[in-house]
């Protein structure tokens, strides 16, 4: 069982699409194989960000391709319009989606970008989603590209089969493969260092913001 069996809904935090498969896809994908109930929440469709000539809602298709890789239906998207880059504005307004989401889906565990996260939206959904689910069950995962320091103090063992789900997700995002976090072997050394901190051959690493038991 994963985690602990009282965990049966999973809410997974991520201010632009791609942000949940590169933090925590094999998670995600372990999470579904155990018959967990997983949603997927974006915050951002990211236009500004787009490669020139891509339709504004292009992130949003490659989201879809990407959840199916990891076993997340379509119907368990949520999908907001906040602005990239902008979150600190719509701080008020972020808060007030989390929280109406806290009562759709009554999560038992929170998965969101991590304290030390130093971009600007991602640190803001942390903080406001801390204020929103103070009283679940909350992990960080790990976007080194962001991350001055990192608490490793919480690992979840996957297997190279959840592992190539979460290769197969992050490259749905067509429009995002020109980053260099983008490859096999990068995601798949990373899995492996944090394998190697808990014996096993591969896991990812999550900093533990609250959990109860």
């Amino acid at each position: 069982m994963i985690l602990d069996p009282s965990i049966q809904r999973v809410l997974l935090l991520a201010p632009h699409p791609d942000d949940g498969e590169f933090g925590c896809g094999a998670t995600l994908k372990r999470l579904v194989d155990h018959g967990v109930e997983v949603w997927y929440a974006a915050f951002s469709p990211c236009v500004a960000s787009l490669p020139e000539g891509s339709s504004p809602d292009r992130l949003w298709g490659e989201l879809a391709t990407a959840c199916g890789h990891l076993g997340i239906p379509e119907s368990r998207i949520c999908k907001h319009d906040f602005a990239v880059r902008y979150f600190p504005r719509d701080r008020q307004d972020i808060l007030e989606r989390l929280i109406q989401l806290r009562g759709e889906i009554r999560p038992d565990l929170v998965l969101m970008p991590n304290s030390d996260d130093l971009h600007q939206d991602h640190h803001v959904l942390y903080q406001e989603g801390v204020r929103a689910f103070k009283h679940a069950r909350l992990l960080g995962y790990e976007l080194p590209w962001n991350n001055l320091h990192f608490r490793s103090n919480f690992h979840v063992e996957v297997n190279e089969d959840q592992l190539d789900a979460k290769f197969d997700a992050v490259q749905a995002y067509e429009s995002q493969r020109f980053r260099v976090y983008s490859d096999r072997n990068f995601l798949k050394g990373l899995a492996r260092v944090r394998g190697v901190q808990i014996g096993r051959p591969f896991a990812e690493a999550f900093e533990a913001i609250r959990y109860m038991m």
